[in-house]
């Protein structure tokens, strides 16, 4: 139990940091750390939006690290969030090629949680 509680935590800490980088000034992010001019208006909404989701699944698994009955729901979201990115992020390499260095960190990250999140999952409360 302890170990999937701490995975949360860290799930919340990590998903929460991104969604506000992404969301609060999406031209700063933009600028700053992909080396883009600053988002239109369309642009900023999906960001903003991403952010929502981010930080409503973060809220989700800090709730479940505190919450037995919801643990394991909750550690297996972890690995569909981080397949469904990983997926997205890989056909977009195929498709538009290579993106900011940020972004080809963020598919290491989140490709390299689906197996420890598996792990997280299989193990006895």
């Amino acid at each position: 139990m302890r170990v999937k509680k701490i995975y949360l935590i860290f799930a919340f800490v990590v998903v929460s940091i991104i969604a506000l980088l992404y969301g609060v000034s999406p031209g700063w992010f933009a600028e700053a750390l992909l080396g883009l001019a600053g988002p239109d208006a369309s642009a900023a909404h999906m960001l903003r939006a991403m952010m929502g989701l981010y930080l409503a699944l973060g809220l989700f698994w800090l709730y479940a690290a505190f919450h037995d009955a919801y643990r394991n729901a909750a550690v297996l979201t972890t690995v569909i969030f981080c397949v469904g990115l990983v997926s997205g992020r890989l056909i977009s390499l195929v498709i538009d090629g290579r993106p900011a260095p940020l972004l080809l960190l963020y598919v290491c990250m989140e490709f390299a949680l689906v197996p420890i999140g598996l792990w997280v999952f299989r193990l006895e409360d």
